[in-house]
């Protein structure tokens, strides 16, 4: 059967539009808009932003950092946030999620490339609590997938989720991933055994995800 993601990223490993010097490097264009957000890459006038939402134990609970302080924050918009492009399998971009509203940065959204061969990525996404109930960690996680599927080709992407964290199940849940395995107690986590809950996406699949609103969504979908 003719699955058109899988015949994207076979034309990137060939050696397509986004490949450089014989290697696939997945490169969004930023700012990459949905109907409320900008998500772009952080830097450091976001750093009191971030550290408004990211220094509260409850956002930390379960997630795999501690509350942050403003030198941590600013060490990761030095290091890892840096990343723009994904090179290599494990890389992943950290985006900051921008109210256009106000300009303020209330959320980050992570993609990461996992496999290659398998054509696999991840999305994962802290919010400030002080936006919850109003759809935008819904919203930004739903512009991931496009990311995902839509620009980098990718056949299948993953989300991984406390068990004890059942508002993130109920998001990605309502974005259409499905739970294929509930792992108990498979990592020590913070002091204690935890359960995982898997969920994912496959490309066909992601066609009849609309959102409203979503100003990708109003643009033909490639495939």
């Amino acid at each position: 059967m003719w699955d058109p993601a899988r015949a994207r990223w076979a034309s990137v490993l060939r050696g397509g539009q986004k490949c450089e010097n014989g290697r696939v490097k997945l490169a969004p264009v930023y700012p990459i808009r949905s109907a409320r957000l900008m998500l772009r890459p952080i830097t450091e006038p976001d750093v009191d932003d971030l550290v408004e939402y990211r220094s509260l134990p409850d956002v930390c609970r379960y997630v795999p950092f501690e509350p942050q302080s403003a030198e941590d924050v600013i060490a990761r918009v030095n290091g890892a946030w840096r990343r723009q492009t994904l090179d290599h399998e494990g890389d992943s971009i950290t985006l900051g999620a921008e109210l256009v509203e106000t300009g303020k940065l209330i959320g980050d959204l992570m993609v990461r490339w996992l496999s290659a061969e398998h054509s696999c990525g991840e999305i994962g996404y802290v919010f400030s609590p002080a936006y919850s109930g109003r759809g935008y960690a819904a919203e930004a996680a739903h512009a991931g997938l496009h990311l995902a599927f839509d620009e980098f080709g990718l056949h299948r992407v993953i989300a991984r989720v406390d068990a004890r964290n059942a508002a993130s199940a109920q998001l990605v849940t309502r974005l259409g991933m499905r739970q294929e395995a509930h792992l108990r107690e498979n990592e020590w986590f913070k002091g204690e055994w935890t359960d995982e809950i898997d969920f994912a996406m496959l490309a066909q699949e992601w066609p009849s995800r609309k959102l409203a609103d979503c100003p990708a969504c109003d643009r033909e979908r490639p495939g």
